[in-house]
């Protein structure tokens, strides 16, 4: 990894996981690393964490709950006032709910977890990235986005919820979201990217919300028989540290394991669903979500900071 000494980044969802992993590496490279999670008391935990192994890292933490459309803008009003430019967004932070529940702001909780406040986060930021040379948005995807379906009708799951038909809905949003931003980014001749990747399958804690088959295949006890099928936390986040440093990565890459059924190994780039190309959806969903939280994206050359 190249340095990444002098560069701000925000990781959604750092204290745990995937995004733990992704804070530890980029500290590790120099980053001035900001942990922008849900419970402050974990990150705080994993900030401490980090200091164990890297004592001179550069953290801070900023309370986030993606879920709330109050907490997405308090948290970007805090980072906006803090950090004149911003290098490196990693949308990491992701959930699913088993059961269906409603957000305060009458989303569907998964949807609104994955996709919405990860969108309305991002808009707001937007500025103090478009300050930064170079910078990226990095959106963490997941090779379950294949079986997603995207109903521009019934985004909030009223016709009936299956948790995981929700979840792959979301994760197939995340690239389209993703395609359609650096579309965009392009179109207006700047030089942040947007880039996307996939952890394949990682013993997270994010298993403990899945069925108990998914649940027993994740237990450390089967590990000698399941290490082609599961991976580490530190290289499920090598994908996204290299879609976030990787000289070479162009917008609208997407990195993750490599091969056919892209579970584990080390990052390459790779190709999504063609679902996930679909320009007209990702048109569709991108006004729908403008509609839903209120944050339009104006991308535009970048004036000098507040």
């Amino acid at each position: 990894m190249p340095s990444q000494r002098g560069r701000v980044a925000v990781v959604t969802g750092g204290n745990a996981g995937l995004g733990f992993e992704t804070a530890r590496m980029l500290a590790g490279a120099g980053a001035a690393v900001v942990l922008a999670c849900r419970d402050l008391d974990r990150a705080a935990g994993a900030a401490a964490r980090i200091r164990q192994r890297q004592p001179d890292a550069e953290l801070s933490l900023v309370r986030l709950d993606l879920a709330a459309q109050r907490s997405v803008r308090a948290a970007a009003a805090e980072l906006r006032d803090r950090h004149p430019h911003i290098d490196l967004l990693i949308n990491n932070a992701g959930g699913v709910n088993p059961r269906y529940q409603r957000t305060e702001d009458g989303f569907e909780r998964t949807f609104a977890t994955n996709h919405l406040g990860p969108f309305a986060f991002t808009g707001l930021l937007l500025d103090r990235l478009l300050a930064a040379p170079h910078s990226r948005v990095v959106t963490v995807s997941s090779i379950g986005h294949r079986r997603g379906v995207l109903d521009v009708a019934d985004l909030q799951g009223d016709r009936g919820y299956r948790f995981q038909a929700a979840y792959f809905q979301s994760k197939l949003a995340n690239l389209m979201f993703s395609y359609e931003l650096q579309r965009r980014l392009a179109a207006a001749g700047v030089g942040t990217i947007a880039v996307a990747a996939h952890p394949g399958n990682a013993r997270t804690e994010f298993g403990r919300d899945m069925s108990a088959l998914v649940r027993v295949a994740m237990s450390r006890w089967l590990r000698p028989l399941t290490w082609w099928l599961m991976q580490s936390p530190g290289v499920g986040a090598l994908a996204t540290v290299r879609a976030a440093t990787d000289p070479a990565a162009r917008g609208g890459d997407y990195f993750g394991p490599p091969g056919r059924a892209q579970f584990t190994g080390y990052p390459v780039r790779v190709d999504s669903s063609p679902r996930s190309h679909d320009r007209a959806a990702q048109q569709r969903l991108w006004h729908e979500s403008e509609r839903l939280t209120g944050v339009s994206y104006r991308v535009s050359s970048p004036a000098p900071a507040d």
